[in-house]
């Protein structure tokens, strides 16, 4: 791939200390405690945090725009007025006690871009869109990733309004709420034509980190499969009953699972595997637990062992039943996917270009660029994170590996902008 003098351009007018003031600005709002943040979808702070990119796409005279599901669309325009526009961007809600740069870093990240394009006084045949995705969280609405997979018809609107939060708001009543706060935009169409897409991101791991590493050419995401595991046993006295006799639904849960992890053991470290719900019932001391519940979020970016494992969690849960029933139930299958090989190398070609060390590397966490990847080419570049710490308030990233995100985002969005 050669390098375009006015994407070099563009990456050269990113500024560090910039970006990184508008992250911190973004960071003030719903900031928690011990310096994360908490901004749940379609809350008051997330409706605060719109109108903060509202006010910043103002001052430099960008377009503005929004939809049904109230994604946010800031546009830099090109030549071609009527253009599909080339788009980055990421969401700007957070899990309760999340980290100020998950999400937030690839909307900003994509803003300075916008900024700094501009200021090169590089003109581009093609607009170029910032979008604040919905709901990627998932943290008050479930599922995550609700704006992206709206707009590219993975899911019903009409589908999803009528879900409920831990307080009882409709999903129906905060989007009305959240599109009432900004009077007056544009309302574009859910589906509208993407050129290309480019998200930027932390990585939310510690390969980067780890391998003295500043960007990540992201190759993929890997699939994501949940599953339950419910095990009815029998209650019984905890004093009184043999235990050759019981059917104890906890000490079952607790075998299924060891062999469960026995079953995921990789020497190379890619599977994925995490219980992260675990519930036992009647919950007395005193009474052997009759029933018990566990959740398996089991990923891995390889669909061939994803197919060879997944069909052998039943049985190994049933193999260490110890005389209780159990049930096994899919909820949610999301296979693996593969991003746009030509920006694959784009990425991979302007971070070196830069003088950012880089390596390709495959996403372990899901991302809105993987409802995006079905209706145009799209690729995401990982930066750093502190320790791969993420969903956390001690998240944390360096500024210089923020602009250098930022400066490679830029080259791409101007090459692709400028491309027939």
């Amino acid at each position: 791939m050669g390098a375009r003098a006015d994407a070099l351009a563009a990456a050269a007018a990113v500024d560090e200390s910039r970006l990184w003031s508008r992250q911190m600005a973004m960071a003030e709002i719903g900031a928690t405690a011990k310096g994360g943040v908490n901004r749940a979808a379609l809350s008051d702070e997330d409706r605060r945090a719109r109108r903060l990119m509202l006010e910043w796409a103002g001052d430099l005279g960008f377009e503005v725009a929004t939809d049904d599901i109230a994604n946010l669309y800031i546009r830099r325009p090109g030549r071609q007025a009527d253009a599909a526009p080339v788009v980055t961007g990421s969401h700007l809600d957070s899990q309760p006690r999340g980290g100020k740069f998950d999400g937030a870093y690839g909307v900003i990240g994509g803003f300075e871009a916008l900024e700094a394009i501009t200021q090169a006084g590089i003109e581009t045949a093609r607009p170029i869109d910032v979008v604040a995705w919905t709901n990627e969280e998932g943290g008050r609405f479930q599922p995550g990733a609700m704006g992206s997979a709206v707009f590219a018809g993975v899911m019903r609107l009409e589908d999803q309004l009528g879900l409920v939060d831990s307080e009882g708001v409709t999903l129906e009543d905060a989007l009305a709420e959240t599109l009432a706060s900004t009077p007056g935009l544009p309302r574009r169409p859910l589906g509208h034509p993407f050129a290309a897409y480019v998200e930027a991101h932390i990585e939310q791991g510690p390969r980067l980190e780890n391998e003295g590493l500043t960007i990540g050419a992201v190759t993929g995401i890997q699939g994501i499969y949940w599953f339950t595991v419910e095990v009815n046993g029998a209650e019984a006295h905890a004093g009184t009953t043999p235990l050759r006799t019981r059917r104890d639904a906890l000490k079952a849960a607790v075998a299924m699972v060891t062999a469960l992890e026995e079953l995921m053991a990789d020497e190379s470290d890619t599977v994925r595997f995490t219980v992260g719900r675990f519930e036992c019932h009647p919950g007395s001391p005193a009474t052997v637990p009759g029933h018990a519940f566990f959740t398996i979020d089991f990923r891995h970016p390889d669909p061939d062992l994803i197919a060879r494992i997944s069909a052998q969690i039943a049985p190994t849960c049933e193999a260490h039943a110890r005389g209780c029933t159990v049930t096994v139930r899919p909820i949610m299958e999301i296979p693996p996917l593969v991003f746009d090989p030509t920006l694959i190398d784009m990425v991979e070609g302007y971070a070196a270009r830069l003088g950012h060390p880089v390596m390709r590397m495959p996403s372990g966490a899901g991302h809105d660029a993987g409802h995006i990847n079905h209706l145009c080419p799209t690729g995401m570049i990982f930066v750093p994170c502190e320790r791969g710490v993420s969903h956390n308030e001690a998240e944390n990233a360096t500024p210089a590996d923020l602009a250098a995100g930022a400066r490679t985002l830029a080259a791409c969005l101007v090459d692709l902008a400028n491309q027939e």
